[in-house]
């Protein structure tokens, strides 16, 4: 594989596995970059998964966690380099630490499901935003054991990703309905918890999700609904935003919709929505928004169940 292959390879492997989280994705083409690499050289290799970190973080596919996962693996550059001097052995090093980053992060969920269980009351009923594969995880964990939800997706516009989610309930034999994005307050009284996913938790606490987690945080902690996020610990930023508008949030990447790149939604039955149908009035629309932690209850990850202000200690952990 070469170098400049790096974005077409990556998009390769996440339509070859849907379920694959993008974090993961980009680090399983690094390594197939290093396996394949001719370099006799760490700083020559090191400057080559440096660039390609910097490609993979500015897709269109959860650049948040895909910049996190990129930034792990390249710190495993530097501890092995002061390890060891040998360039062989290095490389056969990481290749190896990479494989274990890989299984830990594929048994992330099972993890974060099994503390997350211990918060999901049989017959519960729970507003949840978008399409979350963690969050899915958890409820294809609890309908195999038998538990009954009654759940709320929010529409998500504007790519309609909470239709795809419904679906995947509905096929586990769970009730569940699409709601508008406006119509979040309209449902909050009959909630009794909300569950997100998150493309990334920053240094507060807070996390970096799909646009219109942070309306949904406001309105859970207006009505004292628990308000969890379910992700993985691969997915800590070394980030600090302090409003929507900071430089360090992806607001580069942008939906194009009313006849911009990509034209309008179209992954939702042509009779199911009429917002979805109809334009919008703005040329682009911001992939994210951040929701502070003072709207987020707790965290479940794979390194336990954290309160915001844990984040940065577990942080502090990952990079040190």
């Amino acid at each position: 594989m070469k170098k400049e292959d790096v974005k077409e390879e990556f998009e390769r492997a996440l339509q070859d596995d849907p379920e694959l989280s993008a974090a993961v994705a980009a680090v399983e083409v690094m390594l197939r970059y290093i396996r394949n690499s001719a370099m006799q050289t760490l700083q020559q290799l090191t400057r080559d998964l440096t660039e390609m970190a910097q490609v993979l973080s500015k897709s269109n596919v959860a650049a948040v966690s895909v910049s996190s996962g990129c930034e792990l693996f390249l710190r495993f550059i530097t501890y092995t380099s002061l390890e060891h001097s040998d360039f062989v052995e290095c490389k056969r090093k990481l290749l190896e630490r990479g494989e274990i980053f890989l299984a830990l992060a594929a048994e992330a969920r099972e993890k974060i499901a099994e503390e997350g269980a211990l918060f999901l009351r049989d017959g519960a009923t729970v507003l949840t935003h978008s399409s979350s594969r963690v969050v899915l995880h958890i409820f294809t964990k609890l309908a195999k054991r038998g538990h009954r939800f009654t759940i709320y997706i929010t529409e998500s516009q504007p790519d309609c990703t909470g239709y795809a989610m419904r679906d995947k309930l509905r096929d586990l034999g769970l009730s569940a309905e699409v709601i508008l994005d406006s119509a979040v307050g309209y449902i909050m009284k009959k909630i009794d918890l909300v569950v997100v996913g998150a493309e990334g938790v920053v240094s507060s606490g807070g996390i970096i999700n799909k646009i219109g987690t942070y309306p949904m945080g406001v309105m859970a902690h207006a009505f004292h609904k628990p308000f969890y996020c379910l992700v993985e610990s691969f997915k800590f930023v070394r980030i600090s935003p302090l409003s929507q508008f900071d430089h360090c949030l992806p607001h580069s990447q942008l939906y194009k919709v009313n006849g911009g790149e990509g034209g309008a939604p179209t992954s939702i039955p042509e009779d199911e929505s009429l917002a979805a149908r109809s334009q919008f009035d703005l040329q682009t629309h911001p992939l994210t928004d951040y929701t502070p932690p003072e709207y987020i209850t707790l965290h479940f990850t794979d390194l336990g169940i954290l309160t915001p202000a844990a984040v940065s200690d577990e942080l502090l952990k990952l990079y040190t």
